[in-house]
């Protein structure tokens, strides 16, 4: 992983406006009020004995934590926020804000900050939608407070 590549990206979405619509961007994905880009993305897991998928969750949980200590000497040490109750809420069928409705499906949980100068949340999550999918990890920029 480049850390200088993420950081970068990170950055250009903390600076983006935000569109009055859902759709792709070149990164991932945008709506009213967040970011979400995919800043790697793993291989698929149709075949083998679990072991690299296992491998591969360590390394994106790795490369999180990393990348949070470089955010972390911009905005500080992250809160750690659990998606689950979100997920949970959801399932319930309340209306629960994006990003974090949509995340809670596939992230367990994110490193957050909030930035000073923008008011803007920027949050840290490894994504894997089912056991044989891809991991991502994901940078999002939202100024939506989490749940």
């Amino acid at each position: 992983m480049d850390i200088a590549t993420c950081l970068t990206l990170i950055d250009l979405l903390c600076a983006r406006e935000f569109p009055s619509a859902h759709g792709r961007t070149e990164h991932g994905e945008s709506g009213p009020g967040y970011h979400i880009a995919a800043l790697r993305t793993s291989e698929e897991f149709w075949e083998g004995d679990g072991s690299a998928r296992q491998e591969t969750e360590a390394q994106y949980e790795a490369d999180r934590d990393g990348l949070a200590e470089r955010l972390g000497e911009r905005w500080g040490r992250p809160q750690r926020f659990s998606l689950y109750s979100v997920l949970e809420r959801t399932l319930a069928g309340e209306d629960v804000a994006e990003p974090w409705a949509g995340l809670s499906g596939h992230v367990p949980d994110v490193h957050l900050w909030r930035a000073p100068e923008t008011g803007r949340w920027i949050a840290l999550g490894v994504s894997q939608w089912d056991k044989e999918l891809p991991f991502q990890l994901l940078g999002i920029v939202t100024e939506t407070d989490p749940p």
